[in-house]
């Protein structure tokens, strides 16, 4: 689905996992620069709802795929192509795409634990590398991953969570230092608590918890400048700082 070509877009972006409540605040931004967006999720109906509303915010080209992320991996390299040239070229994807689960399931069943470190980590590499070999290949551009503050410390209440998104993170590190020569940007946005559906099971409330908006800027801002790992808000760093340097003989004793 294609919107109108008569301005020169901003940017060229590609958005994966285009209809969580992160991704839905960081593309509103983008279409009100006037970019030119390929929205990437399982809904069809969904996005083409967003894929309207953004064209009336001021995207002046917006394109879906309806593509399972976690089965489609192994195409990421052909599908990135192809999306690269839908856009007329590209500037920056998004890795928004996951799925929190529950600890206490994925303890004892095989495929939820599975589905939560293939979700958060193995096939978002897939994505994310693909992305950055088109990036490599052009000298410029960037790749922003959403991590979590979870995977700074494992904690008996998410730990399957926490190791995926953690290993999301080191990875984005990696891959931003292989790419450093060539100034590409990889980095891993790792918000807090978030009010969004998905963490609807939990109790929300509080300084600490953020909206779906100020993150979007957050992430969308990480796309121009600052490190290859970034805490959304800023306050988490020295939250994330403090739980890390507990010692185990104290933090054993808690219920986090």
């Amino acid at each position: 689905m294609t919107g109108s070509l008569a301005k020169t877009p901003s940017n060229r972006v590609v958005i994966l996992g285009a209809l969580s409540a992160i991704a839905m605040a960081t593309a509103r931004i983008y279409a009100a620069e006037g970019a030119a967006l390929m929205l990437v999720a399982r809904n069809a109906d969904r996005l083409k709802g967003l894929a309207d509303d953004l064209r009336t915010r001021g995207a002046v080209q917006v394109e879906t795929a309806v593509v399972d992320l976690e089965a489609a991996a192994a195409d990421a390299p052909a599908l990135m192509a192809v999306w690269k040239t839908r856009l007329g070229g590209l500037d920056h994807v998004h890795v928004i795409y996951g799925y929190l689960g529950t600890q206490e399931k994925a303890t004892s069943d095989p495929a939820e634990l599975a589905r939560i470190t293939s979700s958060n980590y193995s096939t978002a590499v897939q994505w994310c590398e693909a992305a950055a070999n088109i990036m490599r290949a052009q000298k410029r551009g960037s790749v922003i991953a959403i991590s979590s503050v979870a995977g700074d410390r494992g904690r008996q209440s998410n730990y399957a969570y926490g190791a995926a998104k953690g290993g999301l993170a080191l990875y984005m590190q990696g891959l931003a230092h292989s790419l450093a020569p060539t100034g590409v940007r990889a980095v891993a946005v790792k918000p807090g608590f978030v009010d969004t559906p998905m963490t609807d099971g939990l109790k929300k409330g509080g300084p600490l918890w953020a909206s779906p908006e100020k993150i979007g800027k957050i992430v969308r801002r990480a796309a121009d400048k600052g490190g290859p790992v970034q805490y959304a808000p800023g306050i988490w760093r020295m939250i994330m700082l403090v739980i890390r340097t507990v010692p185990s003989f104290v933090f054993h004793k808690t219920k986090l």
